[in-house]
This record gives structure tokens, C-alpha cells and sequence, in this order.
């Protein structure tokens, strides 16, 4: 759900979304069974530049994240470049807290993983922005989360027009 929210909302704010697997072919089965299609495989991903970078949840997509290098090298990039990068769910206690990549920030993760957190004084919030890093909580929050993003890069007003048309209420 929170890969889908993420790219359907910024698709719709017109954004350029580049879906890539860190598997090793295009089609990524979901923790639901749920069958995706990537635009391209990471290792091409890895070869070009980006606005943010943010990571869907799911406890198994988390770990295969955590596990490639080639993305977290990607992450500690985006980081030290001081460009936006995000995570929802598990990512955040799986991902970018075990890499350092929440270090000095304020964040969130799915409640059972925030007890990871080196900082765990905004674990309640649904939606984190610190900086150049959001985060989330989890599949309930995935549309204030992708909502969060489109306000950051395209403003308060793109927001809240993509929240009207969808008939979210804030």
C-alpha cells in the first residue's frame, strides 16, 4: 500500500517517479502477494541522480533494503548531498536507523519497530519532516506521507489540492 500511495500521489503532483527493484528482475512481490512492476532494476538506478529518494515499508521489503548496499550507499549520498530521502514503516527502525541515517534527526517508524529508534521522542506522529528527511508511520498514514513529500517539493497549496480531489480530509 505504501509503495502504490507513494507513486500514485506523486504521479498526480506531476512529479518524474522512478520505481526500481533491489531484486533482480522488474516484477517485486509485495508483503500481501500483491505483484508490482519496477521501472528499472537498482543497479541501473543507481547511475543517475535524484530530487529523494524514499523507501515503502513492509518488514520484508525493509530487510532486502537494508541489505543492499548499493542503497544504502545510494541513501548516505542523497544524505550527505543534503537532499530529501524518506522511509515509511519499517524502513525507517530497518533501514536508515541501523546506517546512521537518522542520526541527529527526528523520525517515526511503524510502532512496533520504534522501540529501534536511537530518538524516540516523535514516534507518535503520523507523518515527520526534519529537514530534508520524512518519515511515517505505516500503511494508515502512507497518503499523509506521500502528501508530505508533495507539499515539500511542490508546496502547501499542491497538497492540499491533491487531498481535495482524492477526498482526503486533513
Amino acid at each position: 500500500m505504501e509503495a502504490v500511495m507513494i507513486i500514485d500521489i506523486l504521479r498526480r503532483a506531476k512529479a518524474n517517479v522512478v520505481v526500481a527493484s533491489v531484486g533482480d528482475n522488474l516484477e517485486i512481490l509485495a508483503s500481501r502477494k500483491v505483484k508490482l512492476v519496477a521501472d528499472m532494476l537498482l543497479d541501473e538506478a543507481a547511475n543517475l541522480s535524484y530530487d529523494l529518494i524514499v523507501l515503502p515499508g513492509g518488514l520484508g521489503g525493509a530487510q532486502a533494503f537494508a541489505n543492499s548496499d548499493k542503497l544504502v550507499n545510494m541513501l548516505k549520498k542523497q544524505a550527505e548531498s543534503n537532499k530529501p530521502y524518506g522511509a515509511i514503516c519499517a524502513s525507517p527502525a530497518l533501514v536508515l536507523e541501523p546506517h546512521g541515517l537518522l542520526k541527529g534527526k527526528k523520525a517515526t517508524a511503524f510502532p512496533a519497530m520504534c522501540n529501534k529508534l536511537s530518538d524516540q521522542s516523535f514516534i507518535d506522529n503520523r507523518v515527520v519532516v526534519d529537514g530534508n528527511l520524512i518519515t511515517s508511520r505505516g500503511p494508515g498514514t502512507s497518503m499523509e506521507f506521500a502528501l508530505g513529500i508533495v507539499e515539500k517539493f511542490f508546496g502547501r497549496p499542491k497538497a492540499l489540492e491533491l487531498a481535495k480531489v482524492m477526498l482526503f480530509v486533513h
